[in-house]
């Protein structure tokens, strides 16, 4: 029998990317499926942003840049920021990863250790407890009420700190229920961690897909408590449709970047000289493809719910941002025969070949979690299907 690292016994592969695996293989053995999972933007990446790729391979930009990446990007995300939450970076205070995730799993590794323990507001994105649990330390997981839509709430994170809390982890907006954190509340967080010297890992991958004018400068609340004890985290993925371009980021005090420069030093190195390029022109050129984008996310997102409203045995809530809707299915299940979420996301997948991805991905079975990252032809004809199947009431095979 062959033997892995014990560590393989404390971490499970990605559900979010078994779905997209199951599509894959169902369409390439000829099945039409609808496909709810894909947690990435359907929209082309903007031309100027491509446009500067090119330019960067008929330039010879090809070769090894620093690991953190080359400096024009660097101070292209620190201005980024500067304009967009009013806080200062230096260049040693910015990093670029091969993908938000990256940046995610470098602050984990630097940050984290055996006998730590991190707090993390669940539902959760299923590799921020992974990523905890691969530095050995131990996730704490802190349910969210669904009745409060999600809410990311101080008091609730705050009341699990014990003496062996070393971080806390938090993604506003909320992957997978769209869910935003307040300001006064991650102020709260803020200051007791700032007190206590706990570390606050701020996920921002989703940051400009907020579909209403709420206050949302985290970084700012952060910067102005707690600066010496924030990892913020972001991509260029969502906001500019670049997930196959691989390029996220991570700002700290200079020793975070360090460390995390040197971890990715022997694991990846720089992120790809061309995409580099890319982000550049992605973050200091116009950002109108960013805000058209979001408003037909926007229309999606409405659309999206209203037909789903018209199952009040489906009970979900528009979500603040991102572009997830995370519905309520525990008023279906007995009546298909069934007893869990996954169990649902399975027979849909085999009966109405809709893909969704189960709430168990996300530590809250009794939900699923659909994308709208698609086509509205593809949303109308997708929840056509999965309101047919609620309806039949017939039991799953």
């Amino acid at each position: 029998m062959m033997r892995l690292a014990e560590r393989m016994m404390r971490m499970a592969g990605s559900p979010t990317m078994k779905v997209t695996a199951a599509v894959d293989r169902l369409r390439r053995s000829g099945v039409e499926v609808i496909d709810f999972g894909a947690g990435e933007p359907d929209f082309d990446t903007p031309e100027p942003i491509k446009a500067a790729a090119h330019q960067a391979l008929r330039a010879g930009f090809t070769r090894y840049t620093p690991v953190g990446g080359a400096i024009e990007l660097r101070q292209a995300i620190a201005a980024r920021y500067e304009a967009d939450y009013g806080i200062d970076l230096g260049d040693a205070e910015v990093m670029a990863t091969a993908g938000g995730k990256q940046a995610l799993y470098n602050a984990a590794l630097a940050l984290f250790g055996p006998g730590d323990e991190v707090i993390v507001h669940a539902p959760a994105w299923p590799s921020i407890p992974e990523q905890v649990r691969l530095a050995e330390a131990t996730p704490v997981l802190v349910p969210g009420d669904p009745s409060d839509g999600f809410a990311i709430r101080a008091s609730a994170l705050l009341e699990r700190i014990t003496p062996r809390t070393r971080g806390i982890v938090i993604n506003s907006p909320c992957n997978p229920t769209g869910a935003l954190i307040a300001e006064a509340e991650l102020a709260a967080v803020a200051d007791e961690a700032a007190r206590r010297g706990i570390w606050i890992v701020l996920d921002l991958c989703y940051e400009k897909l907020i579909y209403d004018a709420v206050a949302h400068n985290l970084p700012r609340v952060l910067a102005d408590r707690c600066r010496d004890r924030m990892a913020l985290c972001g991509s260029a993925s969502k906001a500019y449709a670049m997930t196959g371009w691989r390029c996220g980021w991570l700002l700290g005090p200079a020793p975070l970047i360090a460390a995390c420069s040197a971890i990715q030093s022997h694991a990846t190195s720089n992120v790809s000289s061309i995409t580099q390029q890319a982000v550049i022109a992605a973050l200091t050129g116009p950002q109108d493809a960013v805000t058209r984008m979001l408003a037909e996310y926007r229309v999606r997102r409405d659309s999206l719910h209203d037909w789903l409203a018209a199952e009040p045995r489906l009970r979900c809530r528009r979500p603040a941002g991102a572009f997830y809707m995370f519905v309520d299915v525990r008023g279906v299940l007995a009546g298909l025969g069934l007893t869990t979420s996954a169990e649902l996301a399975d027979a849909l997948l085999e009966r109405a070949r809709v893909a969704v991805t189960p709430g168990e991905a996300f530590e809250a079975p009794g939900f699923i979690r659909l994308s709208y990252a698609t086509s509205m032809t593809v949303l109308r004809e997708g929840s056509a299907r999965l309101l047919e199947f609620v309806a039949s009431g017939v039991p799953a095979a």
